[in-house]
C-alpha cells in the first residue's frame, strides 16, 4: 500500500479509502436474503472491509444517510475485533437538516452512539453548496465543531462540497484555521467541475487534505466504454483496465491525499488495492496524460445537449431545474448509462419538478444563449428517465 501527507496533519493516509456508500445489498446480484432485499449484506461487506484493512487501507468513510442510516451502525459493528485501531474514522454531519443550533450536537451524539465510539476521527460538514453553507454558518458551524473538538467528541474538522468553485474558496477561506481537510468531486470528466483542479490547487495550497471522491464517476468510467473510447484505450503502451485509469490519473497528482472507493463487491476491493500498490505521483507520462484528455473528449463528443449550465434559463416559472436535468440526460447518453441517471433523476428531483411539468411557455428557450430547442429536449429527457419509461 501506499501513503501520503494529508495537508499539515500528521497522518499518512492510505492512498486508497475504503467508502461505505455503496455496499453489497441483500437480494441484490444473488439469492441470499431476498426477503430484505436492500439491507446491506453485512457478512459480505465485512469481508470486504476486513480485507480492505489488512492490506494497508487506514482511512474509512461513511455518513449519516449513507445505507438510510444503516451505513454508521454497520461499521461500527464491523470494526471490533481490534480493527477500529487499525483505521482512521470519517463521517459527515448531515447540515441539510439543521434548524437551529443544538440539531449541530444532536446528529453528532447519534452518529458516536451508532458508531459505538467516544471520538469521530474525520468530521465533515456534508455536502457543503451555497445556500446550506450561509445558513449553518450563520448558526454558529464553525465555532460549535471547535467546542466539539475541545471536548474531545471530534478530532478534526473538515467538509465535503458540491457547488462551484467560487464558493468553495469562500468556504476554505472562511475556515483558516478551523478546517483542515475537504473532500471533493474529481475525476478526468470533472477537472473544471465545482470545485475541480483549481480547488484541488486551492486548498492543498492552504495546507488541507484533500480526499477525492466519485473518482469513476458512480461506476461510468469502470463499465464497458463504448467503442470509441475502447479503440483509445487500446493504443496505450501500457494495458489498464478503464477503472484503473481513472484512479491512476488522480493519484498522479501530488496534492491529492487520498480517493476514496465506494465498492460494492469483494472483487473489486482486490482490484482496486492492486491498482493502488501500483500508484505513484507522477505515474502517468506526458503521452498517457495525452491519452486520458482524448478519451475525456471521445466521451464529450458523444453530448447530446450542449448545455454550458449557465443558468440563463433559471428561474422557470414551474420550477423546473433545466440545467440539472439535461445533464443527467447527456451523462445518460454519453455513458451509455439511461437506468443510472433515471434512478438520479428520480432520487434528486421532485416529481411535481420534473420536465414534463413544462407548461411550453418558452422563456427558457428566449433567454438560452446557444439557442437550445429546450422544450424539445425536456422532452426527451422525461421519456428518458422518467420512472419506468428509460430506454436504451
Amino acid at each position: 500500500m501506499q501513503y501520503r501527507s494529508f495537508g499539515s496533519l500528521d497522518f499518512k493516509p492510505s492512498v486508497l479509502g475504503f467508502g461505505a456508500m455503496r455496499l453489497p445489498l441483500l437480494g441484490v446480484g444473488g439469492s441470499r436474503g431476498a426477503e430484505n432485499a436492500g439491507a446491506i449484506d453485512r457478512d459480505t461487506a465485512t469481508e470486504m472491509l476486513h480485507t480492505a484493512i489488512d492490506a494497508g487501507v487506514n482511512y474509512v468513510d461513511t455518513a449519516y444517510v449513507y445505507h438510510n442510516g444503516a451505513s454508521e451502525p454497520w461499521l461500527g459493528e464491523a470494526l471490533a475485533g481490534g480493527y477500529r485501531e487499525r483505521v482512521k474514522v470519517a463521517t459527515k454531519h448531515p447540515v441539510w437538516k439543521v434548524e437551529s443550533a443544538a440539531d449541530f450536537d444532536r446528529y453528532l451524539d447519534e452518529q458516536l452512539g451508532r458508531l459505538g465510539q467516544q471520538s469521530i476521527d474525520f468530521y465533515l460538514l456534508h455536502g457543503l453548496e451555497r445556500e446550506t453553507w450561509r445558513k449553518i454558518a450563520g448558526l454558529g458551524a464553525l465555532e460549535w465543531a471547535q467546542k466539539a473538538q475541545a471536548d474531545g467528541r471530534i478530532r478534526h474538522i473538515g467538509f465535503s462540497f458540491h457547488d462551484e468553485y467560487e464558493v468553495f474558496t469562500e468556504i476554505v477561506d472562511a475556515g483558516e484555521g478551523v478546517l483542515e481537510f475537504c473532500q471533493i468531486q474529481l475525476n478526468y470528466m470533472d477537472g473544471a467541475y465545482q470545485a475541480g483542479l483549481r480547488g484541488l490547487h486551492y486548498a492543498a495550497a492552504r495546507g488541507l487534505g484533500v480526499i477525492v471522491m466519485e473518482p469513476i464517476r458512480g461506476g461510468q468510467l469502470a463499465k464497458e466504454p463504448p467503442s470509441e473510447v475502447s479503440e483509445l484505450w487500446e493504443t496505450a503502451p501500457v494495458r489498464r483496465t478503464p477503472a484503473e485509469w481513472a484512479l491512476q490519473w488522480l493519484w498522479s497528482l501530488p496534492e491529492v491525499s487520498l480517493v476514496l472507493s465506494g465498492m460494492s463487491t469483494l472483487q473489486q476491493v482486490k482490484e482496486n488495492l492492486e491498482y493502488a500498490d501500483r500508484s505513484r505521483v507522477g505515474l502517468l507520462d506526458a503521452g498517457e496524460l495525452e491519452l486520458v484528455e482524448r478519451v475525456a473528449g471521445a466521451y464529450r463528443r458523444r453530448l447530446a445537449v450542449d448545455c454550458t449550465g449557465c443558468k440563463y434559463c433559471q428561474p422557470c416559472p414551474n420550477g423546473i431545474d433545466i440545467p440539472r436535468i439535461l445533464e443527467f440526460y447527456n451523462d445518460a447518453r454519453m455513458y451509455d448509462d439511461a437506468a443510472h441517471q433515471g434512478i438520479l433523476y428520480s432520487m434528486f428531483v421532485d416529481a411535481d419538478k420534473r420536465a414534463d411539468a413544462c407548461s411550453e411557455c418558452g422563456e427558457c428557450e428566449a433567454r438560452c444563449p446557444q439557442n437550445l430547442a429546450v422544450m424539445e429536449w425536456l422532452q426527451l429527457s422525461h421519456k428518458l428517465l422518467a420512472p419506468g419509461k428509460s430506454e436504451k
